[in-house]
C-alpha cells in the first residue's frame, strides 16, 4: 500500500511544484522508470529462494554419502557436488536429458508421487565397466542396458536411495522405494508435461578422467505437505539436535554387525627354494614353536592376542589366553 500524506506534506509540495523547486515532467518520467517484475503464470515458483537453499543443504549431503559409498565400490576417487538447484516444468526436465539414458523412477513415502534419478550414460558405463573389474569405459557409443547390466544398476539405484533417507531425516522420515528402470525419457511420464518439479543437478567426477552429471527431479507437490519445514532455521536447529538414542543404537547394530578377519597363526619358519621344491606328500615341516607355546591370534593382520591350540568338538580352535595390549611389547618378546 503506498503512504499516506499529511495536509502538511501536501501543501509543502504544492509549493514546490509552483516555485519550480520540482518538476513534474521529471516526476513522471521517474514513475515511468520503474522496473516491472515479469511473472510466468506457466511457472509459477511454488517454493522461496530459503526454501531451494534448504533442498540443496539436503543433497549436498546426499552427494557426500554417494561419493564415499561409490568410492569404496569402484577402488576410485569419486567426487559428487550439488551443480543447482532450480524450479522448472516436467516438461522441460524431459526434453532436456539425452535418449537412451538411465532414468530411475522411486517414490518418497510418506511423500505423494514420483520422483525421478536420471544418471548419464557415460557415468553408468564408467560405474559398470569398473565393478566388473575393468579400467573403465570413457568413450562409449549408446545403447541399451543389457539384462545383467540392469540388475546391477537396479541394486545401485537402491543403494543411493538408502542414502537419500538419511539425508532427508533432519526434516522428514521418508522411505525411498525403487519402482522401475527406464532408458527412453518419453516413457517416464511420471507427473505431467505442464508440473512444477525441483530439479537438482549433481556433477559426478570419476578419476578425474570422466565428468558428467546425475538429475533428481521432484514434483512440487510432493514437497508442498512439508514447506513448512524447508528452511534453514529449522535445518539448522534440527542440526545442532543432540543425538537420539534410536540413532545411537543404530550405530551400535552397525558397527557390531562389521565382519573382520581373524586368524590364528600356528607358527613360522625359512626354508630355502630347494627344500621348496623337492617337498613331497607326507614330508613333516618344523615350527619354531613348541607345542605347548602361546599362538598368535591376528585381526585384520595384526596381532592382538595371544593364545592355546585346542580342540573344539571335532574342529581345531583357538583360545585366547592375553590381549597384546602394546605392540613394543610383543617386539621385545620376538
Amino acid at each position: 500500500m503506498a503512504d499516506i500524506l499529511s495536509q502538511e506534506e501536501i501543501d509543502s509540495l504544492l509549493n514546490a511544484l509552483q516555485t519550480g523547486a520540482v518538476d513534474a515532467e521529471e516526476m513522471k518520467e521517474k514513475e515511468s522508470d520503474k522496473k516491472i517484475s515479469i511473472y510466468d503464470f506457466k511457472r509459477p515458483n511454488k517454493f522461496s529462494k530459503d526454501q531451494l537453499k534448504t533442498i540443496q543443504f539436503v543433497y549436498e549431503n546426499f552427494s557426500r554419502l554417494v561419493s564415499t559409498m561409490l568410492s569404496g565400490k569402484l577402488r576410485s576417487r569419486v567426487n559428487v557436488k550439488v551443480a543447482s538447484v532450480e524450479q522448472l516444468t516436467y516438461d522441460e526436465f524431459i526434453r532436456s536429458v539425452p535418449n537412451p539414458t538411465i532414468i530411475n523412477i522411486f517414490n518418497m513415502q510418506p511423500l505423494e508421487g514420483k520422483s525421478v534419478l536420471e544418471f548419464n550414460p557415460q557415468l553408468v558405463f564408467y560405474i559398470i565397466d569398473k565393478l566388473f573389474g575393468g579400467p573403465g569405459i570413457t568413450n562409449f557409443k549408446p545403447r541399451p542396458l543389457t539384462d545383467i547390466e540392469e540388475i546391477v544398476v537396479s541394486r545401485l539405484m537402491k543403494e543411493m536411495l538408502d542414502h537419500l533417507r538419511e539425508s532427508w531425516e533432519n526434516i522428514i522420515l521418508v522411505n525411498p522405494i525403487f519402482e522401475s528402470l527406464e532408458t527412453n525419457p518419453t516413457f517416464s511420464q511420471v507427473v505431467s508435461p505442464t508440473e512444477m518439479v525441483i530439479l537438482v543437478t549433481l556433477n559426478m567426477q570419476l578419476d578425474e578422467e570422466l565428468e558428467g552429471f546425475m538429475n533428481i527431479c521432484i514434483p512440487c507437490f510432493s514437497l508442498e505437505p512439508i514447506a513448512n519445514k524447508l528452511n534453514a532455521k529449522y535445518w539448522y536447529g534440527a542440526e545442532t539436535k543432540s543425538q537420539t538414542d534410536e540413532i545411537v543404537s543404530s550405530l551400535n547394530r552397525k558397527v557390531k554387525e562389521t565382519r573382520m578377519d581373524v586368524s590364528a597363526v600356528l607358527g613360522e619358519t625359512f626354508i630355502t627354494i630347494k627344500d621348496l621344491l623337492d617337498f613331497r606328500v607326507g614330508d613333516v615341516i618344523n615350527l619354531e614353536k613348541h607345542v605347548e607355546d602361546e599362538i598368535d591370534i591376528k585381526v585384520q593382520r595384526k596381532k592382538k592376542f595371544k593364545g592355546k591350540l585346542g580342540l573344539v568338538g571335532k574342529s581345531i580352535g583357538a583360545q585366547i589366553t592375553r590381549p597384546i595390549l602394546d605392540n613394543n611389547e610383543e617386539e621385545e618378546e620376538e
